[in-house]
């Protein structure tokens, strides 16, 4: 009996560290504070184990450089300050 209280402690505190861990990096991930060689080792990580997270990564850093927002197709086209958005003073027509 002596000899499985370490061994459960020891276990308990690798349970819990590795725990301590993956929140840390599904916390990273989620507000993008991981840096360079951070993101690339994970995006690499879930390149080769999960196919369907890499390309949510991919997606997601296309949105990220995107500088303008899209139009939906519903959306007016005008002459605005290159924004995306009609100009204010552009008469719409519904």
């Amino acid at each position: 009996m002596d000899a499985v209280v370490p061994l459960l402690i020891l276990v308990g505190f690798l349970a819990v560290a590795l725990g301590f861990f993956a929140w840390l990096a599904s916390r990273m991930r989620r507000r993008g504070l991981a840096g360079g060689a951070v993101g690339a080792a994970l995006a690499s990580y879930e390149e080769a184990f999960r196919a369907t997270a890499h390309a949510s990564h991919v997606e997601i850093r296309a949105q990220a450089e995107r500088k303008e927002p899209i139009l939906s197709p519903g959306d007016h086209w005008g002459r605005g300050s290159g924004t995306g958005r009609p100009a204010a003073g552009s008469s719409e027509q519904s």
